[in-house]
């Protein structure tokens, strides 16, 4: 019985391992953890002075990402996206129409050209301004296959369903025509009674201009001259982050910023053509379904 509490001395109690080895362990398993992510392209090192990397409102770094498209060189054509401004966020489809895309857009408007006029905020209704002095016409929405390929294309673009937009407009400007800086949202309740809300826009040129005509945001943020084509800019598109029309590119913009309130950076405006003609064609998305 007594040996219930005998003690035994002989054997050494095992030894419990010193703090600092267990830290010294857990820093070689992080150190592997972090090996193996930064291999597997997971994890990267951020670098302030890396070359080309963006800074906030530096519009000199154009994300360039080329992708083609069409089964043989006839036809294929080289597509990316430009990212110009981000407050308001706007960004260039280049080459988002085909040539034939464009003359066919042009050719069945052209006949049904009118005066271009603008909304009237208290009644709205159309009416005669001197702010917008191009010609257009409307085309319904679906009205044949290039129309509905078209009003796809941008759904997938802008990730907005094709009924939540209006029909296509078409526009004429000739040298000396213009649109004074104007906003596509709406500020007052009757004109937002069909599909709400306009939450973005999708202008799409169908010709080159050989000068002016540019479309420019006056009340964007960010260094208007870091854009490559500053040197082409007239004194117009000048004053602001600007676009120079080019056959087959689309712009898109946000009226409205990601938590739903309207953005007053969007304001745009389309200057005056100095020199040859601007044709080009609007998709104006809204908030729900728009019922044409």
């Amino acid at each position: 019985m007594a040996a219930k509490g005998r003690q035994y001395y002989g054997r050494t109690a095992p030894r419990k391992t010193p703090s600092s080895t267990l830290v010294l362990l857990v820093l070689i398993m992080l150190s592997l953890l972090i090996v193996i992510l930064l291999s597997l392209g997971i994890l990267s090192i951020p670098s302030s002075s890396a070359k080309g990397s963006p800074k906030a409102h530096d519009l000199s770094f154009i994300a360039h990402n080329s992708i083609h498209f069409g089964g043989g060189d006839e036809g294929s054509r080289d597509q990316w996206v430009e990212v110009i401004s981000w407050e308001p966020r706007a960004f260039i489809f280049h080459n988002f129409l085909s040539k034939e895309e464009c003359e066919y857009l042009i050719s069945i408007a052209e006949p049904h050209m009118e005066k271009s006029t603008v909304v009237d905020n208290e009644t709205g209704k159309s009416k005669d301004s001197r702010v917008r002095t191009s010609s257009g016409t409307f085309l319904a929405r679906g009205r044949d296959k290039i129309v509905r390929n078209i009003e796809k294309r941008i759904a997938d673009f802008t990730f907005i369903p094709t009924e939540h937009g209006e029909g296509l407009q078409v526009l004429h400007y000739e040298v000396g025509q213009k649109y004074e800086p104007h906003y596509d949202y709406f500020l007052d309740e009757f004109n937002t009674q069909n599909g709400g809300q306009r939450i973005a826009t999708v202008l799409m040129y169908l010709s080159d201009v050989e000068e002016g005509g540019e479309t420019v945001f006056p009340a964007a943020k960010g260094n208007f001259s870091s854009v490559p084509w500053w040197n082409e800019l007239s004194e117009c598109g000048k004053g602001g982050v600007s676009v120079k029309p080019k056959m087959g590119d689309a712009l898109l913009f946000w009226s409205m910023k990601p938590d739903a309130t309207l953005d007053p950076s969007s304001l745009h405006g389309g200057c005056p053509v100095i020199k040859g003609n601007k044709w080009s064609s609007t998709k104006w998305m809204h908030v729900h379904e728009y019922k044409v």
